[in-house]
C-alpha cells in the first residue's frame, strides 16, 4: 500500500503514541479524565507506521520519541519492532521513550537497551518516589519491577532518566531517588511539579510545600516549531503536538472539529490564540507550562 501521508519537509523530530494502553490508573492521567471521551483502546502497529510515514520521512528525522498522553509505549506489542525499523531505515536517528516502568520482561528491557544505547538516546523511567510512595500515584505499578526493569535495561547498554513527579506525600523522598538512580546508573535525574492540580484535583493527593501555580500570560513559544516537530496519536491522526493530541477523543469546542493544520494554529496566535496553546505554551519568565514544571535536572554521569 502506498504511504497515505507526506509530512512536511522541514519536520525533523517525530513523536508517536504507540498505543492508548497502560496498566497503570495514574489519577491525573488523561486516561482517567471522564471528560476526555476516551473509551476504546488503540495501537499503532509496525505495519501501519510504514502506511503512513514514507521512508524519506524517516531519513530526513533526528529523532523519533514514544510516549504520548494515553498510553504506555511498552504496552504496545510490536514496541521493539517499531524501534528496530526506524533505527534501520535510519541508522543516526536518536531514539526515546517514556514509561512507567512496570510492563514487559527480561527479555524487552535487554532488546530495548541494546536499541536505546547511543550517546543521545534515552528512555526516561517515570517513578515517584521509593517503594512506599511510588504507587500512591502511579496505582497498579510495582516498584520492584520497575527496578528490576530499569537494571536490565541499564546493563544492555541502555541510557535511562529517572523523572519523579514531586508530591506531599514523596517530597521527602527525593535524595533517596536521587541516590538510587545513581546507584543503579541512570544518567539523569529530574523533578518536576505538575500543574494538573488545577485542572484534575484528587482528594488525596497534595502539592509538594511552597507549590504555586499562576497561569502563563506572555507570548507563544510554540514547543513543535521550535523543535520542528509532530505528532502521531495511536489513533493514526497526524497532529501539530501531542497537547493538541490530548482533544483526539474530544472534538475541539471552539472550532468545531480537530485540529490538524499547524497553520490553523499559528494563525490563531496573532487575535485569539487556541486555548491549548494559551495553556501550555503561553510564556511566563520566558518559560512555558511545559518548560516551568521541572524543578531539578541533574546530569548523574
Amino acid at each position: 500500500m502506498a504511504p497515505t501521508l507526506i509530512p512536511n519537509e522541514d519536520i525533523r523530530v517525530l513523536h508517536l503514541e504507540l498505543t492508548t494502553r497502560c496498566q497503570a490508573s495514574c489519577a491525573q492521567c488523561a486516561r482517567m479524565d471522564p471528560d476526555m471521551g476516551y473509551h476504546t483502546d488503540h495501537d499503532l502497529t509496525l505495519e501501519r507506521i510504514q502506511q503512513l510515514l514514507p521512508v524519506s520521512f524517516v531519513q530526513q528525522l533526528d529523532k523519533m520519541f514514544a510516549c504520548g498522553n494515553f498510553g504506555d509505549p511498552a504496552a504496545a506489542k510490536e514496541c521493539v519492532e517499531i524501534f528496530q525499523w526506524f533505527r534501520s531505515i535510519n541508522p543516526n536517528i536518536t531514539l526515546g521513550m517514556n514509561t512507567n516502568g512496570g510492563l514487559r520482561d527480561a527479555k524487552f528491557w535487554m532488546a530495548m537497551g541494546e536499541l536505546l544505547c547511543g550517546e543521545l538516546d534515552y528512555c526516561v523511567f517515570s517513578i515517584d518516589g521509593m517503594a512506599s510512595s511510588n504507587d500512591i500515584y502511579r496505582q497498579g505499578v510495582m516498584w520492584h519491577r520497575v527496578m528490576l526493569n530499569a537494571e536490565t535495561f541499564i546493563k544492555c547498554g541502555g541510557r535511562a532518566h529517572w523523572d519523579m513527579l514531586i508530591f506531599k506525600h514523596n517530597e521527602h523522598h527525593v535524595d533517596h531517588c536521587r541516590d538510587q538512580a545513581r546507584k543503579l546508573g541512570f544518567v539523569r535525574f529530574r523533578t518536576k511539579v505538575s500543574s494538573r492540580f488545577q485542572e484534575r484535583p484528587v482528594k488525596f493527593l497534595s502539592p509538594p510545600t511552597g507549590y504555586q501555580f499562576t497561569a502563563h500570560t506572555g507570548p507563544i513559544e510554540c514547543h513543535a516549531v521550535r523543535e520542528q516537530s509532530i505528532y502521531m496519536a495511536a489513533t493514526g491522526e497526524i497532529l501539530p503536538c501531542c497537547f493538541i493530541g490530548s482533544e483526539v477523543f474530544r472534538m475541539d469546542a471552539r472550532l468545531g472539529h480537530l485540529v490538524k493544520n499547524p497553520h490553523e494554529l499559528t494563525a490563531s496566535w496573532k487575535d485569539n490564540p487556541h486555548p491549548v496553546c494559551t495553556k501550555f505554551c503561553a510564556t511566563k519568565n520566558d518559560q512555558t507550562r511545559f518548560e516551568s514544571q521541572f524543578s531539578e535536572d541533574t546530569a548523574l554521569c
